[in-house]
């Protein structure tokens, strides 16, 4: 090899660095200016002209009626609630942490409206990835730390308590509580196939509850695909297989009221359930004998009461009247945290959560239709159809309420 050769050969070497250097120079420039931000420019301001602090805190402090338009409470009850939520939900960063009183009124705005994440994101002036995280972990919050106290199984001698409503109220005996099922519309899940496809031809998950008659949830059983046969749901759930196989912790045999007839305590649903020992339904048929239709209409003034649990729950919580865009773990914890809240409501007599007018009622001999139901239309229930079946003993046990009822109801 020659001497001019090689000269030529590292000037050939030495300009592919020299534009090697000057690429990789211009790439950096480029992609300095062009980096995301840390924090966008606009949030930066999210202190000072964000929604909780231009709209939330004003509201907290002089205009209660609509600060409970936003956050489906009134100010003490929102106090109480950050009080025991504020341990779990403050967080540690190099940077200025969201606060928890903030955290807490993303998520009850998103919950109580069904809003958007990119509305609330430009609302609060939160980055749409943060807001979605903050609403999961929230609803987290609100589900671990509540419902040992707000959602508890109701132990005997509660039951029984909740059984005297019942029969005060209505005037079916031994009545435990309400049951029913609710779809909740969801996003199709990516790779899901048709596991969340149901009858309606729309994708969802299930809701299963049991409430008590003063419309606080006692059970509850959330993510059920909603492709699955409505027994199936009920069956698989924990309270309903614990009730199809007798295994349902309840008070034992009392006697019907004035009489000294001893009979099961049990729940009441609609034709969708079957027939047990410990779960009622109705007579089917329009054309009844007198007996027979006052034994439904009895029942129905009790099941009517998860009908309006339901209804309240799904008013004051409009996200479970969208079509809700999230994984379905997250949409499960999004519908806890609303289920717990309404306990938590109702039982702290927040009085612009709930009034009497606003569930079904009579007035005098005159049924009015709660308030609800003028507001929104009810949740898509189970298909009527029953899966699983009745039992011949179970038919004969119907008998001795129906009796009971015959003679007691005028």
């Amino acid at each position: 090899m020659n001497d001019e050769y090689v000269i030529d050969f590292v000037r050939i070497i030495e300009n592919i660095v020299r534009i090697t250097t000057i690429a990789n120079e211009l790439h950096n420039e480029l992609h300095a200016s062009n980096r995301r931000w840390w924090v966008r420019p606009v949030n930066l301001t999210r202190q000072e002209e964000g929604f909780f602090k231009t709209c939330i805190k004003q509201l907290q402090e002089k205009d209660e009626e609509h600060f409970f338009k936003v956050t489906r409470m009134n100010v003490s009850s929102f106090n109480l609630l950050l009080s025991l939520l504020k341990q779990r939900m403050e967080r540690f960063s190099n940077r200025k942490a969201i606060d928890p009183e903030t955290r807490l009124a993303v998520t009850l705005l998103f919950l109580a409206h069904g809003c958007n994440f990119n509305v609330i994101s430009w609302a609060y002036k939160i980055g749409i990835s943060t807001v979605r995280k903050i609403i999961y972990e929230t609803c987290d919050a609100i589900w671990n730390e509540l419902h040992v106290v707000y959602l508890s199984p109701p132990n005997l001698s509660e039951q029984k308590g909740i059984a005297n409503k019942f029969y005060v109220k209505t005037g079916m005996p031994n009545c435990l509580g309400a049951i029913d099922g609710k779809h909740i519309r969801i996003t199709s899940p990516r790779n899901s196939g048709s596991l969340y496809y149901n009858y309606k031809k729309t994708f969802s998950i299930v809701l299963m509850a049991s409430c008590d008659a003063n419309y606080v949830f006692t059970y509850v059983d959330v993510g059920a695909l909603g492709s699955q046969s409505d027994g199936g749901i009920f069956a698989r759930s924990a309270f309903g297989s614990k009730l199809l196989n007798g295994t349902l912790e309840v008070p034992s045999d009392a006697k019907l009221p004035g009489t000294s007839t001893s009979f099961p305590y049990y729940y009441v649903g609609d034709s969708a359930f079957p027939l047990k020992q410990n779960l009622m339904r109705p007579y089917p048929g329009r054309q009844l004998d007198e007996d027979k239709d006052k034994f439904n209409i009895v029942l129905s003034k009790a099941r009517v009461h998860i009908e309006n649990a339901f209804g309240i729950l799904a008013n004051r919580w409009r996200v479970l009247h969208t079509t809700i865009s999230a994984f379905p773990k997250n949409v499960d914890k999004i519908v806890l945290a609303t289920v717990v809240l309404h306990n938590f409501l109702m039982l702290q007599n927040d009085r612009n959560y709930f009034t009497l007018e606003y569930a079904d009622h009579s007035v005098g001999n005159q049924e009015i239709n709660g308030r609800w139901r003028e507001e929104v239309p009810s949740l898509e229930s189970f298909h009527q159809r029953t899966v699983n079946r009745s039992t011949t003993n179970a038919f004969q046990l119907r008998e001795t309420p129906k009796e009971f009822i015959s003679r007691n109801t005028l």
